[in-house]
């Protein structure tokens, strides 16, 4: 039962990561601008140019192809939380309330996002629905095992 809240956890954080990879891909300049900010300070201590605007090209394709790696690994885990977990719902909502929380802590480290109100009710009522999921899977289960025994 904890290994299959474990693989929910993990596709949860790896769905964010994936997100996370397409925004730095296919978004507004990300990549160009993580990448000139990092030259800067590599060529004040090193010395030499910073020259970004063709290297964003392959730290584009590489984010590409993290996020297709990211997904099938998400996909995986998501599948073994489910052969583990007593119920779908459980893994579906343990992932997904992972993904929101993940989502949510790389957008302000990395873009600086912050969160509405009403995003953090959303987010305390999904995990408050986790909460009550997992309390009545855990109180279900030694009903369930009488009657496979039966």
């Amino acid at each position: 039962m904890l290994s299959g809240s474990f693989y929910a956890l993990l596709a949860g954080f790896l769905a964010a990561a994936a997100s996370l990879s397409a925004k730095l891909s296919l978004g507004a300049d990300y990549v160009r601008d993580i990448c000139k900010s990092g030259l800067s300070i590599w060529t004040e201590t090193h010395g030499g140019a910073a020259d970004c605007d063709w290297l964003h090209i392959p730290l584009r394709l590489l984010c590409g192809t993290l996020l297709f790696t990211c997904n099938a690994v998400m996909w995986t885990f998501f599948s073994k939380a489910l052969r583990h977990c007593s119920s779908s719902a459980r893994a579906t909502v343990t992932t997904t309330a992972s993904n929101f929380i993940c989502s949510a802590a790389l957008g302000r480290v990395i873009f600086g996002e912050a969160h509405g109100a009403l995003w953090w009710v959303g987010i305390s009522l999904t995990l408050c629905g986790l909460l009550l999921l997992h309390q009545s899977a855990s109180q279900a289960e030694p009903q369930d095992q009488g009657r496979k025994d039966k």
